[in-house]
């Protein structure tokens, strides 16, 4: 490790090591006789941690070799250990970024208990995991060794385990002699031990994983694992669909977009996937001669750079990928090409917002299932409740998961118009309405003929207050605080 800096600003005085370390008398740290037996044991010395600069060492692949390794207190694996809040935490942390799926690899789970293995199905239906081929097996870290006596070893092998330490580490020592090299092994185990999961990082396990869990954290521990460690952040996906045609999605999809970037003041990238008849590039008086259908045209040849020479800037944190607008061609485009222009966008900007048309094809199916955030907008009548009904079930059975999508109820109150109450029509839904608008064609049009932003137009109206806060639960942030001028600051401004 490399010695601390002589005036680091940051550092307390806090060392890891002494914060955990239980004293001479845990057996963890007790010396034990070296052989060549064992392929995982090493020197006391190796226990400390490798500099950041070197590669984290495979499953079983160690320097140095030992027979016994350090001596282990036989603890009760099974016995009741408290809730930590630390996968929550996580898990919390996790959510406000975007997720991307596994590449095409090959997992075998091994469950001791039932439970588990009901767990791991459920994580195998995830959206992130369609590309991975997930086979669950019952017998634990034992059937582990005893079927790749055989067999080659898949991509990545997780196992779970209720023995004790000493135990525990033996099997994983048998398992260490038939795992072919680059196989990722994560333990699933029942002790909340900080010493265990060291020693088990020590000896190549990729992820140790205790109780309580739910489908969600285990994929994430996955996905985790085969993450590109050359891509600075994946952004958050959010797509907005209509109902039905009419409803305004697009206006609302542009305008959470703008308050994203203006008052919560963070990176966004609009993406108007509506070809023929998108908007945005009038929403926002922006008329680029390159959009979203030529990165859609060649999506191989879409890198950062030729990226930002497509995208318009509409300010200094929005881009915009315009739609061209035009009836000149078929587009005619396949939902491979959809797929990867939208996740190489991801990388551009922390919050991705699709507008989509209201057609029903397999590249849109695609991008609402794969999408971290999915708004359905509809308005109060029966269509769009038949309609957001059928496109809530299939998102529901698809993603088992994911939070459901955010319902927002637009153009609420026109005169004369019957309308279905909106507790009606969220209960039909099985769905809490997050927004709900009310009919405003003045300040909805003027925005619209001005090619300017609701908060533009009419920052104290009611539509831009709702869509503010609609931007505010989607980015799952609270806007910077606003600094309070001084009382001398406007005599300085004077001339």
């Amino acid at each position: 490790m490399q010695g601390k800096p002589q005036s680091d600003p940051f550092d307390l005085d806090f060392e890891a090591d002494d914060e955990f370390d239980g004293g001479t008398e845990s057996g963890w740290r007790s010396e034990a006789p070296v052989s060549a037996d064992d392929a995982f044991a090493a020197p006391a010395a190796d226990f400390a941690e490798p500099p950041a600069e070197e590669a984290d060492p495979a499953f079983g692949e160690t320097e140095e070799a030992s027979s016994a390794g350090p001596a282990l207190p036989d603890v009760d694996l099974l016995a009741a250990t408290p809730h930590s809040p630390v996968h929550d935490l996580i898990a919390g942390a996790e959510a406000a970024f975007g997720e991307t799926a596994l590449p095409r690899i090959t997992i075998h789970i091994f469950c001791d208990a039932s439970e588990t293995a009901e767990l791991a199905d459920k994580a195998a239906a995830d959206r992130r995991m369609e590309r991975a081929t997930v086979v669950v097996k019952m017998g634990g870290l034992q059937a582990a060794c005893e079927m790749y006596q055989n067999q080659p070893t898949p991509s990545l092998v997780m196992v779970e385990s209720r023995e004790s330490a000493n135990q525990l580490l033996a099997l994983l020592d048998q398992l260490a002699e038939v795992c072919d090299p680059g196989t990722k092994v994560v333990v699933l185990g029942a002790a909340n031990d900080i010493a265990l999961y060291r020693e088990l990082m020590r000896r190549g396990v990729s992820e140790y994983l205790v109780p309580p869990l739910n489908p969600l954290q285990m994929v994430r521990a996955v996905t985790t694992l085969y993450a590109d460690p050359s891509a600075p952040f994946v952004g958050r996906q959010v797509a907005f669909c209509g109902a039905k045609g009419g409803v305004g999605v697009s206006t609302i999809a542009h305008n959470v977009a703008h308050s994203i970037t203006e008052r919560l003041q963070t990176g966004a990238v609009l993406v108007d996937l509506d070809l023929p008849f998108g908007t945005a590039g009038l929403d926002f008086n922006q008329d680029p001669l390159q959009g979203v259908h030529d990165a859609l045209t060649q999506p191989d040849r879409l890198d950062p750079v030729l990226m930002d020479r497509m995208m318009a800037r509409c300010t200094e944190r929005l881009a915009l990928f315009a739609a061209p607008a035009s009836l000149d061609g078929d587009y005619e485009i396949g939902a491979e090409a959809y797929e990867e222009v939208t996740q190489k966008i991801r990388s551009a900007a922390p919050y991705v917002v699709l507008d989509l048309p209201h057609v029903w094809s397999a590249w849109k199916r695609k991008i609402l299932l794969s999408s971290d955030d999915l708004v359905i907008v509809a308005t109060p009548d029966l269509a769009s409740l038949r309609n957001a009904k059928n496109m809530v079930d299939i998102v529901r059975r698809a993603r088992p998961n994911d939070a459901p999508p955010r319902l927002v109820l637009n153009q609420v109150g026109v005169p004369g118009r019957p309308e279905i109450p909106l507790k009606d029509f969220g209960d039909a839904l099985g769905l809490t309405p997050s927004l709900s608008l009310p009919f405003d064609p003045k300040l909805f049009g003027q925005a619209a003929n001005n090619g300017q932003m609701l908060s533009e137009v009419g920052p104290k109206a009611r539509a831009t207050e709702g869509i503010d806060h609609l931007a505010q639960q989607i980015a799952r942030r609270d806007p910077p605080p606003q600094q309070k001028a001084s009382l001398l600051s406007g005599l300085f401004k004077r001339k």
